[in-house]
């Protein structure tokens, strides 16, 4: 149970829900009744959702995994001693396909010593992506870089001819050495030279909701650092497995990637 002090985080948190969007890679915000003295416990299997308070009401925000099939998913919402069963219907969205042409071929086909070192970030940053803190995150985000969207979330990726992973972040087009900024306050919890990624930093904003910045050029931040909403974090460069230099931003939510779009302002 949440002690009088994650309350009051819960409390003073400035909200803008994101966009409610129940579909593989999206996002269900579920409105979960008028706020009382504790928050809900929400759990979708094992896996703990974020509670978060706007408006007077409660409402629990779930990351729906891009593999995810149209049909019903059920939530568990525990309050007190009582739980219940809240269906989320899950609507189908076809993603467009990417080619791409990468000129470093090991980004594509890494070797023995490549598989090794990939195989080692995996587990460092499953572990980021597990993380879940008791503050209440703000989720009214802004663009972490000053430039037009490129390549969406979603999109389903082709390096060289190979099917991979599909897209699990937004790509904002801006040139090297552009300032890369904190959409929303929370903590620095990672940062690092990857093999895919390049150099990372990781936020932790509270309860499940994690946001990545790659490629970069320059890191300004530390692990351990809270940083505040527009503090500058690093510099956009082209490190890792890009085609030229850009902002690949990355929104995980109850350790599932989401699509970065659903917490920005509508125009």
């Amino acid at each position: 149970m949440l002690g009088a002090l994650a309350l009051a985080l819960f409390s003073n948190a400035s909200l803008a829900l994101p966009q409610h969007n129940p579909v593989p890679g999206g996002v269900a915000v579920i409105d979960l009744g008028a706020t009382g003295a504790m928050p809900p416990t929400v759990r979708w299997g094992e896996q703990s959702l974020a509670v978060v308070r706007d408006s007077g009401r409660w409402f629990a925000l779930f990351g729906i995994p891009l593999d995810t099939l149209p049909g019903e998913l059920e939530i568990s919402v525990f309050s007190g001693s009582t739980a219940t069963g809240k269906p989320i219907a899950i609507r189908p969205k076809n993603y467009p396909e990417q080619r791409l042409t990468i000129k470093d071929k090991r980004k594509v086909e890494p070797n023995p010593d490549d598989l090794a070192r990939i195989e080692r970030e995996k587990e460092t940053t499953e572990a980021i992506k597990r993380r879940f803190s008791d503050n209440a995150p703000a989720t009214d985000f802004m663009l972490p870089a000053s430039g037009p969207l490129s390549s969406r979330f979603g999109l389903r990726r082709v390096f060289n001819g190979q099917p991979r992973n599909p897209h699990a972040g937004l790509d904002v087009a801006v040139g090297t050495g552009a300032p890369v900024k904190a959409p929303a306050a929370g903590v620095v919890v990672n940062t690092g030279d990857y093999f895919f990624n390049g150099n990372t930093v990781f936020i932790d904003h509270g309860q499940g909701l994690i946001t990545a910045y790659m490629h970069l050029s320059r890191i300004d931040v530390r692990s351990g650092q809270p940083v505040k909403k527009g503090e500058i974090l690093g510099a956009v460069g082209a490190t890792g497995r890009v085609t030229g230099p850009h902002l690949h931003w990355a929104v995980i939510l109850n350790n599932t990637p989401v699509d970065p779009e659903l917490f920005l302002a509508r125009p």
